[in-house]
Parts: C-alpha cells; sequence; structure tokens
C-alpha cells in the first residue's frame, strides 16, 4: 500500500510531469473504503504515487489508466466501479474511483530558425504548443530572435535530437531550404513516432530531396510520413501566412480533421 498525497503534493506532481513533457494520470478515490477524495498517480511506465489502502485496487486502477492514456489524444476521464475484497464472511465492497488523464503539451519542434519560424513559435505558443527551436547558426537560433520558445537549442540536428524527447505529442518542422540541414534534420526525426513531421520546399525540391535520401538508405515508406511539400493550400505568400498553413495542418492531423471548407463538409 502507498502513502496518500496531499492535495498540494498531487498538484506539484502534476505539474512537474506535465513540464517535463510526460503524460500522467489522476485516479480519485469517490467512494467507498472510508477514503473518499483520496489520490493515485499512475505513470506510464506503471509507476504510482498516492494510494487506496488496497494493493489490489490500486493495482487494477494502474491497469485501466495505462489503458486510457495508451489510447488519449487529448484529456480523457472515465469514472470505474470496483469491486474490492472485505473481512472473511463479507461481501466485497464496491468503490467507485474517477479516473482523468493528463496528456502532456503539444511540442512543436523547429528545425532552422529562419523568417517563418518567428511568426510560427508565436501562434504555436497561443495555441498551447511547447517550442523548442533547433538551428547550428546561431545568429538564428538565439533567445532575441525567440524569446517565446521554451528551448533553443544551438546544434547540428543530429546533435539537437539527442537532447530532444520525440513521440506521439511531437510535431516537427523542418523549414531551411538547406539540405545540409534539412536532409539531416529529416533523417533524425524519422521513426522516432513523431506525430508530425512536415518539410518546407516545392514538390520539385522535395522530390530532389527524396531521391538523395532514398539513395542513402531512406526506405520510401520512411519518406511517406512526411508532409511535403508542408501546409495547408492556404495560397500563403508572407511568412505569417506560411506560419497559419503550417499549423492549420499540425491541427488538423492532431484532430483528426481533413482541412477544407466548412461548408464542403458532411452535414
Amino acid at each position: 500500500m502507498l502513502r496518500q498525497l496531499t492535495p498540494s503534493e498531487v498538484i506539484q506532481r502534476l505539474e512537474a510531469a506535465l513540464a517535463a513533457g510526460e503524460m500522467i494520470a489522476q485516479a480519485t478515490l469517490l467512494t467507498g473504503l472510508g477514503l473518499s477524495g483520496a489520490k493515485l498517480l499512475v505513470y506510464p511506465d506503471g509507476t504510482l504515487t498516492g494510494g487506496f489502502g488496497s494493493a489490489d485496487l490500486e493495482d487494477r486502477v494502474r491497469h485501466d489508466a495505462a489503458a486510457m492514456m495508451a489510447q488519449a489524444r487529448g484529456q480523457l476521464a472515465r469514472t470505474y466501479d470496483y469491486e474490492v475484497p472485505t473481512p472473511p464472511g463479507g461481501s466485497p465492497a464496491v468503490v467507485r474511483v474517477f479516473i482523468e488523464v493528463f496528456p502532456p503539451p503539444p511540442h512543436l519542434v523547429i528545425f532552422g530558425g529562419v523568417h517563418v519560424a518567428i511568426p510560427l513559435t508565436t501562434l504555436a505558443k497561443t495555441l498551447g504548443f511547447r517550442v523548442t527551436v533547433a538551428d547550428p547558426r546561431t545568429k538564428f537560433a538565439n533567445p532575441q530572435r525567440f524569446p517565446h520558445a521554451d528551448a533553443i537549442i544551438p546544434e547540428w540536428p543530429q546533435k539537437a535530437v539527442e537532447q530532444i524527447e520525440i513521440g506521439p505529442s511531437t510535431y516537427c518542422v523542418i523549414l531551411t531550404h538547406d539540405p545540409k540541414i534539412d536532409e539531416p534534420a529529416l533523417t533524425a526525426v524519422l521513426g522516432k513516432n513523431a506525430a508530425y513531421i512536415g518539410a518546407i520546399g516545392s514538390r520539385k525540391t522535395h522530390t530532389e530531396r527524396f531521391e538523395r535520401m532514398a539513395r542513402h538508405g531512406v526506405s520510401a515508406a520512411a519518406l511517406d510520413e512526411v508532409y511535403a511539400p508542408i501546409g495547408l493550400d492556404l495560397n500563403a505568400e508572407t511568412p505569417e501566412e506560411i506560419a497559419l498553413a503550417i499549423m492549420a495542418e499540425i491541427i488538423a492531423v492532431r484532430r483528426g480533421g481533413r482541412g477544407g471548407f466548412m461548408k464542403d463538409a458532411d452535414p
């Protein structure tokens, strides 16, 4: 059995997990066991913090919370009823537990601190994304140029990726138009289960880029993961409009949208 958490401890640990980009589930005992309001935090690796005074119940909550975290695309909450053993001769007691999953904020990773990256960072922050900017050129990757970025990594893509946790809540965009940066960035993030990988450039640019990468052993299946040319077709021209087109495509991917006109959508 685990020690019960105080309300302040729950808040501190939730905030710490989310700040670190980790998913976490919080289970609250609603009725039963004389411990209404007790909290249990469940981490993706199965670690538990807090407790309900019943190891059997905690194990079952761990199992259900893990299943919820595995399918969570956004915040998810469910209520479960469990039977727990009672002293010999007694009927099983039914307890009710509310489980809420808190996914980490989506993380936008920008390779290339170019002009488009500036409004893209601002827009992404407005939409609730954490933002990391990576560029080996310090004149492009610095806090003065990107005051709203959560992290700035002045490294080549292979080194930068070593400092970034890439997974199902990560959205990667490659923006430099420089093959020395763009192609290593694509190679570094492909196959890492990112939610989205997009690269700027014309269709001709992408055809040539993918041909070069294929000659270096990158599979066609891996290259098919890339959204290229990047962004929804808004006929965008300015850096701000291009940033909007990129974020619109990312939101469509994240929410399962199609990116068309609402007037043309099925009723």
